[in-house]
């Protein structure tokens, strides 16, 4: 077979749906990578960054170009969970209750500034992003498929917010941020100007139906036992080691396998390699460690150099 094709689907071709997205969102071909990588391994994704930076638009372009449908959800401190979730109205004409759905009904869900929430409703989406279904009136009601969490926060920000706690935080398979663009894109950006015309002018290169096969070819990705050694022992590291001041979970290591295999999948294989892993690394796991009695998040290159110390096989 051949590496590069044979376990796609016929018309996917990763680099034009990253040249389609990099036509809006400029200069930040890593991250769109990184974010598809999220969305294969059936994951979700928190950007932490500034207002301004393109978190909205990457969300928007993403679900546009693949075909999926697209909801946003401004997150303030008096919105309730049913807010979220929907809520049961009873109606005259039936005598009856009737469920509304919320905005979390979709595909690609953006919750902006989800550090404004309150915690109860911070914990009602990130449950419902953990099972993938939602209790409303004692009724269980699942999610559609695929669906993609990406939640923005602002790090500067503290007034007025309530910080996403470790346990909820584990609930994101990545963190990345966008940062500013390089001069060259931010200048072809200026030039480009309002982007809402050039956004309604992309066309989707996939369906949600190509989406679901590709996760499920992504979990088919093979990872050699040498391999797993290799993740064992990155996870026995951070538990050892005096750098940080709680190890990795297995939820974590299971969530970097995850990664792995979706990073390999977009490089064009049906194999992983410890550069897959590496490569994932920093993102995976940045909002999982914390350094003993220092900062919360490691830089990455702060975690691939206290990492490294951990032999590659």
């Amino acid at each position: 077979m051949d590496a590069e094709s044979s376990h796609k689907t016929p018309d996917f071709q990763p680099g034009e749906i990253i040249g389609q997205i990099g036509t809006i969102i400029r200069g930040k071909e890593a991250q769109v990578r990184l974010a598809l990588t999220c969305l294969f391994a059936r994951g979700h994704l928190l950007i932490e960054d500034l207002p301004g930076i393109g978190k909205t638009t990457l969300a928007k372009v993403l679900s546009r170009v693949l075909g999926l449908n697209f909801r946003r959800i401004q997150c303030t401190s008096d919105m309730l969970p049913g807010d979220i979730l929907g809520v049961s109205v009873f109606e005259r004409k039936t005598s009856a209750f009737v469920f509304h759905p919320g905005p979390i009904f979709t595909q690609v869900l953006l919750a902006d500034e989800i550090n404004r929430a309150t915690p109860k409703t911070q914990s009602a989406l990130l449950e419902a992003m953990g099972e993938r279904q939602v209790t409303v009136d004692g009724k269980t009601r699942g999610l559609g498929e695929p669906f993609f969490v990406i939640a923005t926060q602002n790090p500067l920000e503290q007034f007025g917010t309530f910080s996403l706690p470790e346990s909820q935080l584990d609930r994101f398979l990545m963190r990345i941020d966008l940062g500013y663009p390089d001069r060259a894109a931010e200048k072809s950006l200026l030039q480009m100007g309002e982007t809402r015309g050039a956004l309604k002018e992309l066309q989707p290169i996939l369906t949600s139906e190509d989406v679901l096969m590709i996760q499920g070819q992504v979990r088919a990705v093979h990872v050699s036992d040498a391999l797993f050694d290799y993740l064992q022992d990155l996870l026995d590291f951070t538990r050892q080691s005096a750098e940080f001041h709680v190890g990795l979970s297995p939820r974590a290591g299971l969530s970097l396998l995850a990664a792995t295999r979706s990073r390999a999948y977009l490089a064009g294989r049906d194999f992983a390699l410890p550069e897959d892993l590496q490569q994932v690394l920093p993102w995976v796991v940045g909002h999982r460690l914390s350094a003993q009695g220092g900062s919360r998040y490691f830089t990455s290159d702060q975690l691939l150099s206290i990492l490294s110390q951990v032999p590659v096989p």
